[in-house]
């Protein structure tokens, strides 16, 4: 246990999670430090374009493999089953309905791709290799869990929207989009293609990654702020408890896959994150009665933050112990 706990506090020492503490301790305190939305959404593209390609030219290297499609087949697995567990283990804690807990479970079956993109990052400044082809698995389980929690929510009898937009809105998010998009690049181009733009998505991207995580730290402090009204004990547990329910299954399955400790790490941070991008724009068009301020301050003001600053380090940390790296 002191081998796992020192590992975590050298892991949690990086730039990237230093700079969203700073965020998040400028929010709290009330600075007026803000980053124009405009560089946060340019920011966003960016470091979504560098982790697609990047993956999709370690798979081109790679090459496709029967270990490739079963990481594939794990993550669409986990992220439909995950929702199971988080409705369960929230109706039980809360006193949330079918519809919140349905929109609450979605959110926790899908991944943060912000937070997939720092452990990556963590994991390059610590030297851990990791699997080039775990951001197609993060691509995958972006939609499982949403139909999971639409199962659910009919199941239990809660108002739904079976509005037919809401597929193409599922399918076609921006965020899948580019990080597919750019995967397929990737892919196509190979090794070849990355070193033509090595200079654009490889050297400057620690530092792109700084200051985006500097802004999310400000977002999530603000959110905290406001969140007196909405978070309760059970949901505050529930916020806490359920990433490290989730890094358990993906712990499981990553050692069952064979991963790499990297690739380990990487599924573990995929299961314990929660989607504050692309779930809540599903929700808001399949269950318009579910309350959004609830699910957004869950998964962006208390797991986002767990995650990034203690969480990846542990997940980290228990990948390299149980691999033997």
């Amino acid at each position: 246990m002191s081998e796992i706990l020192s590992l975590a506090a050298a892991n949690l020492l990086s730039p990237m999670i230093l700079s969203f503490v700073l965020g998040l301790a400028a929010a709290l305190a009330r600075s007026d430090l803000t980053v124009p939305e405009a560089v946060a959404k340019g920011m966003s593209l960016y470091l979504l374009f560098a982790i697609g390609f990047k993956g999709g030219a370690a798979v081109a290297a790679h090459g496709v493999d029967g270990r490739l499609i079963a990481a594939l087949l794990a993550g669409v697995v986990l992220s439909a089953a995950l929702p199971l567990v988080a409705y369960a283990l929230i109706r039980a804690i809360t006193r949330l309905g079918p519809t919140d807990a349905a929109a609450v479970a979605a959110h926790y079956g899908s991944i943060s791709i912000v937070t997939f993109v720092t452990a990556s990052s963590v994991l390059q400044a610590q030297g851990i290799a990791a699997e080039g082809y775990m951001v197609a698995v993060a691509a995958a389980m972006e939609a499982p869990a949403i139909l999971t929690a639409l199962w659910l929510a009919n199941r239990a009898g809660a108002e739904r929207d079976n509005d037919p937009d809401l597929w193409r809105e599922i399918a076609f998010n921006g965020s899948i989009v580019l990080l597919v998009g750019s995967f397929l690049i990737g892919l196509a181009t190979g090794e070849t293609g990355l070193a033509k733009i090595d200079a654009f998505i490889v050297a400057p991207f620690q530092g792109v990654l700084c200051l985006f995580l500097l802004d999310m730290g400000l977002v999530a402090g603000r959110g905290l702020k406001g969140a007196r009204g909405v978070l309760g004990g059970g949901t505050l547990a529930f916020g806490l408890l359920m990433p490290l329910i989730g890094a358990g299954f993906g712990l499981a399955t990553a050692l069952l896959l064979g991963l790499s400790p990297g690739g380990v790490a990487l599924l573990m941070v995929l299961c314990a994150s929660a989607s504050y991008i692309a779930v809540p724009a599903a929700m808001r068009v399949a269950l318009p009665a579910a309350n959004p301020a609830l699910s957004l301050t869950l998964a962006l003001g208390i797991t986002f933050p767990f995650n990034l600053t203690l969480g990846i380090p542990l997940y980290i940390a228990l990948a390299q112990t149980l691999t033997g790296a």
